[in-house]
């Protein structure tokens, strides 16, 4: 039977970044296996991701992996070259800018201290200063909002996955094509994994990367019931033809986003955009239709309302992909994972994924090969808090 130290349960971003970091670590001398069920990684969540990037979180822990992820990117060409080669990660730094009414006023606020007292690049604007820095924004019914000066944008997404994915390889890790259908154990230690192709693979510890698609799936064959379900997002786009100065990753007071995508044409500029849907409407899923209603009756009319500019557009294409969504508290569950004592887990992220994979990918890999978190501290993202019914609250949740 074929043995490596590490096994990892889904290659998309979080997955190799773990394979990456660890094969990275002096410290860590073993043999990683990557299992993937699809390698072509075309309906993944990394794949389908918007990949942006922000500080703009409400717990200290989520503030400090995108600070660390901000720095990461910024030096990604260097840190994931491969024999000279240094990817392209295309960081555009254009901010994010939440709004709030009067009665989001108070938490928006706290927000910001919290967020500049950890070190992000945060500006507090009232209604005043928002239609001076953005004046194409209708403002009339905002109270204040907070604007990511530095620090906060959006990035190849696919450039970044395959970054890391290219360099795990470089220092050794092996890709395979397959799913994990079966846990073998002795006491409290994994010691096999079985494959869909009837194959087995014996390893020192098992890690659950596998996402939306199977990530709840693989937990439970560890003996870990994860609140963890494949929650469908839509992504719509269309062009403005007025130019619209500085436009940042918006998000809107009722929780629609807009952001632009690439550089303007003779048509204009285009724009990536949605919104979350209500708890109600919002069932397990894992089909990939779009349903166009919901752009035309929820996304068009608040971002009409919002930006003037946008009452006249022209529609574009639409895809749909999925959150490996936390039903707890919409936080990743990062850690120990169950009673075996060398299996991990990285799930949940419920959309946070991409841009927390770098600081994630750094953390997991440091307590497998250490036994303790060091660059960052990651225990109030821990599975225990699952069991013990525990939520780590987070207020700006798009």
């Amino acid at each position: 039977m074929e043995a490596f130290d590490v096994v990892i349960a889904g290659g998309a971003v979080m997955g190799s970044s773990t394979a990456y970091h660890l094969l990275a670590d002096p410290a860590f001398k073993g043999s990683v296996l990557v299992v993937e069920k699809d390698m072509t990684y075309q309906r993944s969540a990394s794949a389908l991701s918007l990949a942006s990037i922000r500080q703009q979180f409400s717990s200290p822990v989520n503030i400090r992996i995108s600070l660390y992820g901000i720095g990461f990117l910024k030096r990604a060409g260097e840190i994931l070259g491969v024999d000279g080669d240094r990817p392209e990660i295309t960081f555009h730094e254009g901010g994010y800018l939440y709004l709030a009414s009067e009665a989001g006023r108070a938490i928006l606020t706290e927000n910001q201290a919290l967020q500049a007292s950890e070190g992000a690049d945060i500006l507090l604007l009232d209604r005043a200063g928002l239609a001076e820095r953005f004046p194409w924004l209708n403002v009339e019914d905002v109270s204040i909002g907070t604007w990511g000066r530095s620090g906060e944008g959006w990035f190849d997404g696919w450039g970044l996955l395959q970054a890391f994915r290219r360099k795990a390889r470089k220092l050794g890790a092996e890709y395979r094509e397959g799913k994990v259908t079966g846990i073998e154990r002795k006491g409290d230690r994994i010691t096999e994994v079985a494959l869909a192709d009837g194959s087995h693979v014996a390893c020192g510890t098992f890690v659950d990367c596998a996402g939306a698609s199977g990530g709840r799936q693989v937990a439970a064959l560890v003996g870990a019931k994860l609140p963890v379900f494949s929650k469908k997002r839509f992504v719509f786009s269309f062009t403005c033809r007025e130019a619209l100065a500085s436009c940042p990753l918006l998000i809107d007071t009722t929780g629609v986003y807009t952001r632009p995508e690439g550089k303007p044409t003779r048509e204009g500029q285009a724009y990536l955009c949605g919104a979350s849907p209500p708890p109600e409407s919002d069932p397990d899923c894992e089909d990939f239709e779009v349903d166009f209603s919901f752009f035309e009756e929820t996304v068009w009319p608040a971002l009409a309302h919002r930006v003037p500019a946008f009452e006249s557009i022209k529609p574009g294409r639409a895809y749909a992909g999925h959150y490996d969504l936390n039903l707890l508290d919409h936080n990743a569950i990062v850690g120990r994972l169950g009673q075996a004592a060398n299996a991990y887990v990285a799930l949940g992220f419920s959309g946070h994924g991409m841009q927390q994979s770098p600081g994630i990918g750094r953390g997991l890999s440091e307590l497998i090969a250490h036994g303790r978190f060091r660059t960052l501290d990651l225990t109030d993202l821990g599975p225990g808090r699952i069991l013990a019914n525990r939520p780590l609250l987070e207020r700006n949740v798009i």
